[in-house]
């Protein structure tokens, strides 16, 4: 039976320190800290600071760093808020052309191809359109959209113009 004693090395002052031989494991969430950690240590540091030096820790500095945190965490908030928005914008332009003539550039032969869209697909990319059973197309491919309430309200217009002459004659 053998045995096998970890090595042993000594720190600057001479003790020893026990340990094994291996890859480091890091935290990389050590360095970002949430804003109610934040205040739980300012808190800490104040109740515990001594009150017959309190020069050995600037105040100022604690409100300075939590308004900074206030700061990015408004920027935060504000870009996927306008990125959630930009989104449901998107969507709800890609839903309000169902019914819609709209022409797009096929992607594989590069022609413009016109059709009417009959659904809109989700995906984790954004909106697609189905166009004549073609599902897929990119609103970016997108060439013209004509509203299918200004193509009725034409051909409403035409038949008015064609019952007009027919009685006046």
């Amino acid at each position: 039976m053998s045995t096998s004693t970890p090595s042993v090395t000594t720190n600057s002052n001479g003790q020893a320190i026990q340990g094994t031989s291996g890859t480091s494991i890091g935290n990389t969430s050590a360095d970002n800290i949430s804003t109610n950690e934040f205040l739980d240590l300012m808190l800490t540091s104040l109740q515990n600071q001594n009150p017959l030096d309190p020069s050995s820790q600037d105040p100022t500095q604690y409100l300075t760093e939590l308004a900074q945190m206030t700061g990015v965490e408004q920027e935060t908030d504000t870009t996927q808020n306008t990125q959630d928005s930009a989104q449901t914008q998107t969507v709800s332009q890609a839903i309000s052309m169902i019914g819609d003539s709209v022409t797009y550039t096929d992607q594989t032969t590069g022609d413009p191809v016109t059709g009417t869209v009959s659904s809109v697909q989700i995906t984790s990319s954004g909106p697609s359109l189905t166009v004549n059973g073609v599902a897929g197309i990119n609103l970016s491919t997108l060439t013209n959209v004509a509203a299918a309430s200004s193509a009725a309200s034409t051909a409403d217009a035409s038949s008015a113009d064609d019952s007009t002459t027919e009685s006046g004659s």
